[in-house]
């Protein structure tokens, strides 16, 4: 595999060059709302997961799975709509899923039965996964190295509010309105950011730079992406310690809700604090960490921080019960660790491939991230019963595993022959 330049100005040939302050600021919010969409689409409506329940007349247990198939279609459609940007530019799948994305949450807003809501979930989740591929396929068009990380730390700045307000504002919303109406205020969004984007958002491959195959290029690029070890630990990594993230996001509701008592309001405040520490963390490490350090370093210390959370959980939920008090400040320090551990995961991959590969390269890793999110998304809930101890195992579990897939594929020698283009 041909490693990509290891400087960190922008790419050649990208038909709009970043100036000397980077790019425009109208880019920057639009990509950052275009990354948003998928922290939306899953935190808008979770304070409303128990009204779901009593108003279709499902078992909570069955509700979750709104949010298991939404994370399957997030992940399919990122390995539709990454290869499409590869071969066709980003502009023309992004509109397009944007535009699938706004008539899928109008269906949510008036789905009659628990089946047609998570069908239509799964393809609203599918659609909305092209801001999420497309968004890191730009940012590889554009930089390398640390220019890379401070670009989407800009991203991140915008898209990191998403996870702190929308459980903020479904909440608000559902003391004025049903469930129904968080799925009309993200077919608002859907529509608007489908326009900003017309308006905002050029070309940044152009068609020199195009990957001309059809889906057989496609398979054999991601063939040679999964065969390529260090690539290989870094999505391994980047989707083991997704799973921490949507194991939390998953029980959170429910287990504080019911197992804590605590007001959907309180809820939203107790998510928005730690989904904070993500932005903190992803801001320092992407302005005044990664200059600093390198980035094996931050990678080992922000995996062993996650870890250490982990059992500090498990050990506040089964040997001490200190109740809401010991439960929340271990997932705090988790969700500042993924805040270092997701951006350089995401940048160390992405400088492995050329800019014709950034889009296909982008799929695998954020499939990866959303089939490991899907699959643990319902482990917090086994037996039918909400369990604190049930979220931290999972957290412990995905942690080590994360630690130990860094460890194992992603060793100094691998990395440094991959950056020498071996």
């Amino acid at each position: 595999m041909t490693a990509a330049p290891a400087t960190g100005s922008p790419a050649t040939g990208t038909a709009e060059a970043a100036g000397p302050t980077g790019p425009g600021r109208a880019t920057i919010a639009v990509l950052g709302g275009l990354t948003a969409l998928g922290p939306l689409t899953t935190d808008l409506y979770l304070p409303g997961l128990p009204a779901i329940a009593q108003d279709l007349a499902a078992e909570p247990a069955a509700v979750q799975l709104t949010l298991t198939f939404s994370m399957f279609g997030v992940a399919a459609g990122q390995l539709l709509f990454g290869p499409l940007s590869d071969r066709f530019g980003r502009r023309p799948p992004l509109l397009a899923g944007l535009v699938v994305y706004t008539l899928a949450s109008v269906v949510c807003v008036v789905a009659p039965n628990l089946t047609v809501l998570i069908a239509a979930r799964f393809v609203q989740g599918m659609a909305g996964s092209a801001g999420l591929v497309i968004g890191r396929a730009v940012a590889r068009d554009r930089f390398q190295g640390v220019a890379m990380l401070r670009f989407l730390a800009s991203i991140a700045l915008i898209s990191g509010l998403a996870p702190i307000l929308a459980p903020i504002v479904g909440a608000q919303l559902m003391r004025f309105t049903s469930w129904r109406g968080t799925f009309g205020a993200l077919t608002a969004l859907g529509l608007l950011l489908a326009l900003a984007a017309f308006g905002a958002l050029r070309e940044s491959l152009p068609p020199q730079a195009r990957n001309g195959g059809g889906v057989g290029t496609a398979l054999r690029t991601m063939g040679r992406l999964l065969r390529h070890l260090p690539f290989l630990g870094l999505a391994l990594t980047s989707s083991l310690a997704f799973g921490s993230l949507f194991g939390y996001i998953s029980g959170s509701s429910t287990v504080l809700q019911h197992v804590y008592q605590v007001s959907p309001q309180t809820y939203s405040l107790l998510f928005g604090l730690n989904s904070l520490s993500i932005v903190v963390m992803t801001q320092l490490n992407g302005r005044v960490l990664a200059p600093r350090f390198a980035a094996r370093s931050l990678m080992l210390a922000g995996l062993v921080a996650a870890v250490v959370a982990g059992v500090a959980l498990v050990l506040l939920t089964t040997v001490w019960d200190f109740g809401l008090a010991g439960f929340c400040p271990p997932l705090f320090v988790l969700m500042g660790s993924l805040g270092v551990v997701l951006p350089n995961t995401a940048a160390q991959a992405l400088s492995l491939v050329e800019p014709q590969q950034a889009g296909t390269a982008s799929a695998l890793l954020g499939t990866g991230n959303f089939l490991c999110g899907a699959v643990v998304a319902p482990l917090s809930s086994l037996g039918g019963r909400p369990s604190a101890t049930l979220l931290a195992v999972v957290v412990l579990g995905c942690g080590v595993l994360a630690l130990a897939a860094y460890v194992t594929l992603c060793r100094p020698e691998r990395l440094r022959e991959a950056a020498a283009g071996s």
